[in-house]
């Protein structure tokens, strides 16, 4: 029988799509002051992977990786995306985001995003969230499955994910 027991905090992470019309500074101030202190911050990625968001969001998206340095305990994965949602609306411009916000959830084993769109491999949290399980850590490094985005697939964005797990792994490390 198994022994029932709450599992390690995850390192937060959001994966920040935007148009280039709006201004870094404005929303970065607000996500640190939602979702606490930063500690990386990845260099802009041009969002060439798909043209979904173009009809509400424009031309040139760009992609950041945001990672915080309050770990948070797993369950809280829900809140965060609707916390998320929240402040995608605060930038809305004419009924129209400006900015996507997809929370997920780092381990040292897995890193899985929070999403409102049901599929076969996502599990349903509650409120409307479910749970996509992006990555998984195998052989030193995250690896994609079949369903992970292509963003998630570039060598650029796993390093990146190692560079965090490495940080979040020493930060475990420090609590006990």
């Amino acid at each position: 029988m198994s022994e029932l027991k709450e599992p390690l905090p995850a390192k937060l992470i959001t994966a920040i799509l935007f148009s280039p019309l709006l201004r870094q500074k404005e929303f970065f101030g607000v996500m640190e002051r939602e979702f606490g202190e930063i500690d990386f911050v990845s260099e802009n990625l041009e969002f060439k992977y798909s043209k979904y968001y173009e009809p509400e969001m424009g031309k040139g998206l760009i992609k950041r990786f945001v990672a915080y340095e309050k770990l948070r305990k797993q369950d809280e994965l829900v809140s965060l995306k609707l916390l998320a949602m929240e402040i995608e609306d605060e930038f809305k411009e004419d009924g129209s985001r400006r900015l996507n916000i997809d929370p997920g959830l780092l381990t040292l084993e897995r890193f899985v995003l929070s999403t409102g769109k049901n599929y076969s491999h996502r599990i349903y949290l509650r409120k409307g969230i479910f749970a996509d399980l992006t990555l998984v850590f195998k052989k030193g490094t995250y690896t994609t499955l079949p369903w992970t985005y292509p963003d998630y697939r570039e060598p650029l964005v796993i390093g990146w994910l190692n560079k965090i797990r490495q940080k979040y792994n020493y930060q475990l490390k420090s609590m006990f």
